[in-house]
């Protein structure tokens, strides 16, 4: 794909899209604008900007390598900007630390869980309530059983080690840790690497139904771009670490340049 036309298939903006404000005047609650970033001498991202709308699901597509993860580390400030700035919910954060974005709002579901696998399913859980959002030890409480709600699988496991549990279960931990700093937007890192078809359909059937009653905004990384695409209002589709394509989910479904590169229709 090259971004040097204006205009895809279906209405699906070519190349780094414009990011504005949303419909009625609704500011983005996450924009990043401009953002190019890398590690010690090689740069992997250039020029990138995307939106999130309040309690909007983006998806975030695109192969292996092609700077997805190093895209997060920045939103979440586990890597410095070069250039461009990154802004969340009205405040500049693009030199924040770490931990102010947490507090902030923003939760990072990482690739590869990053669990620790010597403490149990609730103490991981809990790990995620340390910020000063999470409130009293009862309103911890609470949300603790508010995630074992949204996935039942994990109070089953509640007091078996985390490092003894099957992937997928391994990662709706790593969801429910990032759901117990109560954010406002949850950044979601290859959920269903590794994982059977099954067990990423539940999963996704669980985000469905905290995005639908938290009115969570969502950030969906993903090389399967069927599935991220399916259940995104909104998606972008980034090459050698540049957005190449921006549209809504069902738009970029069907464009043929998206459909040949990564569903393998030519």
């Amino acid at each position: 794909m090259s971004p040097d036309s204006n205009q895809d298939d279906g209405g699906v903006q070519d190349g780094e899209p414009q990011v504005e404000s949303g419909e009625s005047g609704v500011a983005p609650l996450l924009s990043v604008q401009g953002l190019s970033t890398g590690y010690g001498d090689s740069q992997v991202l250039w020029d990138v900007s995307l939106e999130v709308m309040p309690g909007e699901r983006v998806a975030l597509v695109g192969a292996n390598g092609a700077g997805k993860t190093t895209l997060l580390a920045a939103i979440c400030r586990l890597l410095p900007a070069w250039s461009g700035t990154i802004t969340f919910a009205g405040k500049e954060i693009t030199h924040s630390r770490a931990e102010r974005v947490v507090k902030l709002g923003i939760a990072h579901v990482p690739q590869g869980r990053r669990l620790f696998a010597g403490l149990t399913v609730e103490e991981n859980l809990r790990l995620g309530a340390y910020t000063r959002r999470a409130g009293s030890a009862q309103a911890v409480a609470k949300d603790m059983e508010r995630v074992y709600a949204f996935l039942p699988k994990l109070s089953e496991r509640r007091d078996q080690l985390a490092g003894s549990l099957s992937g997928g279960e391994q990662q709706m931990c790593a969801i429910g840790r990032g759901l117990m700093t109560r954010p406002d937007v949850l950044l979601i890192d290859e959920l269903s690497l590794g994982l059977a078809p099954n067990i990423v359909d539940d999963i996704l059937e669980a985000l469905d139904t905290i995005h639908r009653e938290e009115h969570l905004s969502i950030l969906l990384v993903e090389q399967d771009v069927q599935i991220a695409l399916e259940r995104a209002e909104r998606g972008y589709v980034i090459e050698n670490g540049r957005i190449v394509l921006s549209g809504t989910g069902a738009d970029l479904l069907e464009s043929e340049r998206v459909r040949a590169a990564y569903l393998g229709e030519l």
